[in-house]
């Protein structure tokens, strides 16, 4: 994909996307009150949601982040999930809330939900940015989501295009000028 061929459309306003994080992180203050909360993140592309998702968290809370890839510098998924760094701490101490920018064929999900859930913490959940169900390869639906969106490749707001983009305040897809 050529992108200075293409035009921005833009899918969420930063706006849109603090209204949505503070209601997320309302529905999780609640549900986590009186818990020891663990939120791991996803990185790269989840670092930005995570910020601002535990800023609107109103409970004490311990971060911790993990670095998973599987599309590279692709559009597509490669199918196959590496660990390219693991958490700190034990998570068998914690209700953890496991948090990514987007689920789109469930893989990465999957693959460390499963990885986390071997390590027999308190409880585990998952909160989504963005939810793209149409793409699923694996039968994984995420605890908390934001906004699901159609069959689209998307970027800015901590999801990127090769090394690019990941520092737009709002969410868009690259679309053909003609289209």
């Amino acid at each position: 994909m050529d992108v200075t061929k293409m035009d921005q459309k833009v899918l969420f306003t930063r706006e849109e996307i603090q209204s949505k994080v503070k209601e997320m992180g309302e529905l999780i203050t609640r549900d986590y009150r009186g818990r020891r909360l663990m939120v791991i993140s996803l990185l790269k592309g989840s670092f930005v949601f995570t910020a601002d998702l535990i800023r609107e968290i109103k409970l004490p809370l311990v971060i911790e982040f993990m670095i998973t890839s599987s599309y590279g510098h692709s559009e597509e998924t490669t199918g196959m999930v590496k660990i390219i760094q693991d958490v700190d701490l034990d998570v068998a101490d914690y209700d953890v809330l496991l948090v990514d920018d987007i689920i789109d064929s469930g893989n990465t999900m999957m693959r460390v939900h499963s990885l986390l859930e071997a390590r027999n913490p308190k409880s585990l959940r998952t909160c989504t940015l963005l939810d793209k169900p149409s793409r699923r390869k694996v039968d994984f639906e995420a605890d908390y989501v934001g906004f699901v969106i159609p069959d689209v490749f998307i970027v800015g707001y901590g999801l990127n295009y090769g090394d690019y983009y990941r520092n737009m305040d709002h969410v868009f897809a690259f679309v053909d000028k003609e289209a």
